[in-house]
């Protein structure tokens, strides 16, 4: 997929389909191939900049599949024409020079021998001796534009004092500039991936801009399999060449001369400033060295332009350089093949970060830089999280199932407001349950009132919050005693209290006001007030009827059994 943005990304920029082949090391058939598909689904060179998904949806459309030809097939079908095809490579004469493959592959199909090109190909170094190579005359090239490339290379420059007793080795990263010469060097104890990114910008601060094509030795911190025909690099690198706009060409392994300008540069920098000093520590090197920079390597006159690298940078390569828009790069780490665990959450950087519940049980990439985290599926952000440090955790609770996010938010406002849609005496009783300064020890009391609701009706169980609040009754499991002691069908509750408010119950027996008057009274008074009900004992209050009734059935309980009246 990178390969193939990297070659969609070079033709939007106007370069040739040939240029792009020599580049990438494709064929044109297969440059071609990729642009065509790419305008199929709607890509417009120049126009619009190719994405990801744009290289994912070409490489899911050429990807090569499982060849029909069984094993063998080939070499059985050549095999009996093994002597002519030699014969035709070898040649024997003047009158019957030796033949390009080519022109043998035209010739076997023209005596119906059908086999690819790559088939014959192998066929031939495997069976006749071919080696594919011929002598090649060495050609000069020309002067490389400025602003054009960058060669890169790392070296080892020697032994420095870090503490008392303890030496250390340190290296170089160089940067040359191949137009002007001018180069930058970058001092540091590693040749790893973090290292090469710091150094590649700083040179480009100091330079001013990025070069258009960076031309880098075949490091194991940005390329993950070296090939002279289709390298693989580093996904780290190739997002960093993409933020900051150039093209990586990987030099061929065991190659110097695809590098030569920055090959020397190495021994150089090491012989002409390192050597022979007394350094205090990496500090002081990576001070001096941009004054050696400046005022020894750049004010040299140069053995191959003749010129000073310096001078030739300030006058035809600064201006031409691309320049600087976005913030300095922050390097990503990447962790692949990581599974989504049933509790939501992928552990990266020691870290936890949850998932969409409908990805529990796949495996998942993470790219992470000092700021966010984001989270792939097969090549698809599924996820962005803040970054947190080692032992921390990012949970985002809409991740969770939604009839069991409720659990995992320590909030209790929003379990208020999610009683609160149920009833305006659920959401008070649910304050008045989660009130104080340890909400959450009543946290299983509030999960059992919203279970109520689901299963009584919100109605029902507004009901018995409101008729429990006016007893001043806060619990969950009385409430639920009140909804079943109540008829099934009862879904108000009109003759229930207020909040704060007792509830006043029907009396059973109403009595005169005197008669919790214990004063002693003579018979015939007490016999006379109950001839004249409207005088009150001990008092003039008159009684009232259902006073006198209940008075009267008092005195009837009290009279000895079978006692006439």
């Amino acid at each position: 997929m990178w390969e193939i943005l990297n070659v969609l990304r070079r033709i939007g920029r106007g370069e040739s389909k040939a240029a792009v082949a020599v580049a990438t090391e494709h064929t044109r058939r297969t440059v071609r191939r990729y642009v065509q598909v790419a305008e199929a689904l709607g890509w417009v060179p120049g126009e619009h900049e190719p994405d990801e998904a744009l290289a994912l949806e070409v490489y899911r459309a050429v990807r090569p599949g499982v060849s029909s030809d069984e094993a063998g097939s080939v070499e059985a079908k050549l095999l009996p024409h093994r002597e002519a095809i030699t014969k035709w490579l070898e040649g024997e004469g003047a009158n019957d020079p030796a033949l390009r493959l080519t022109k043998i592959h035209r010739k076997l199909e023209g005596n119906g021998v059908s086999v690819s090109y790559p088939s014959l190909r192998r066929f031939v170094i495997k069976h006749c001796g071919f080696t594919g190579r011929a002598r090649k005359l060495t050609v000069r090239l020309d002067e490389v534009p400025p602003g054009e490339v960058a060669q890169v290379d790392f070296g080892r420059l020697g032994l420095i004092e870090v503490e008392p007793g303890k030496r250390r080795a340190v290296h170089a990263l160089v940067v040359t500039l191949v137009h002007s010469r001018h180069q930058y060097v970058h001092i540091t104890f590693e040749q790893k991936l973090p290292q090469l990114i710091d150094g590649l910008e700083d040179a480009w601060e100091f330079f001013g801009g990025v070069t258009a094509r960076v031309i880098i030795d075949n490091l194991k911190a940005a390329v993950t399999k070296a090939d002279r025909y289709d390298p693989i690099f580093q996904r780290t690198f190739e997002e960093y060449a993409d933020y900051r706009g150039f093209v990586i060409d990987a030099a061929g392994v065991g190659s110097p001369t695809h590098k030569p300008h920055v090959e020397r540069g190495v021994p150089y920098v090491r012989d002409s400033f390192f050597k022979g000093e007394r350094w205090l520590g990496i500090e002081h090197l990576r001070r001096e060295v941009i004054r050696w920079i400046c005022e020894v390597a750049g004010q040299r006159k140069h053995g191959t332009t003749q010129r000073k690298p310096l001078e030739v940078f300030e006058q035809s390569e600064r201006s031409k350089l691309l320049p600087l828009l976005r913030p300095r790069f922050d390097p990503p780490t990447w962790s692949t093949d990581l599974k989504v665990h049933t509790d939501h959450c992928i552990n990266f950087d020691k870290a936890l970060y949850t998932v969409p519940t409908r990805h529990v049980g796949k495996h998942v990439d993470a790219r992470g830089d000092s700021k966010l985290v984001r989270i792939y599926l097969k090549g698809e952000l599924i996820k962005t999280h803040p970054r947190k440090p080692q032992g921390g955790r990012s949970l985002d609770h809409n991740d969770y199932p939604k009839e069991k996010a409720g659990y995992t938010m320590r909030d209790p406002d929003r379990m208020i407001r999610q009683a609160r849609e149920h009833g305006e005496h659920v959401g008070s009783f649910m304050e008045r349950l989660l009130e104080g300064d340890y909400p959450w020890a009543k946290l299983r009391q509030a999960h059992a009132l919203l279970r109520l609701v689901s299963k009584y009706g919100h109605q029902r169980v507004d009901a018995a919050c409101q008729r429990a609040l006016g007893f001043d009754l806060v619990n969950v499991k009385r409430v639920e005693r009140i909804i079943k002691a109540a008829p099934a069908s009862s879904n108000t509750a009109d003759d229930a209290a207020p909040r704060g408010q007792l509830i006043q119950l029907p009396l059973r027996f109403q009595r005169l006001a005197g008669s919790f008057n214990h004063q002693q009274q003579s018979r015939g008074q007490e016999h006379e007030d109950h001839r004249d009900p409207t005088v009150a004992q001990g008092g003039d209050e008159t009684p009232t009827p259902v006073g006198a009734a209940a008075d009267a059935a008092r005195q009837d309980r009290l009279r000895p059994q079978g006692e006439a009246e």
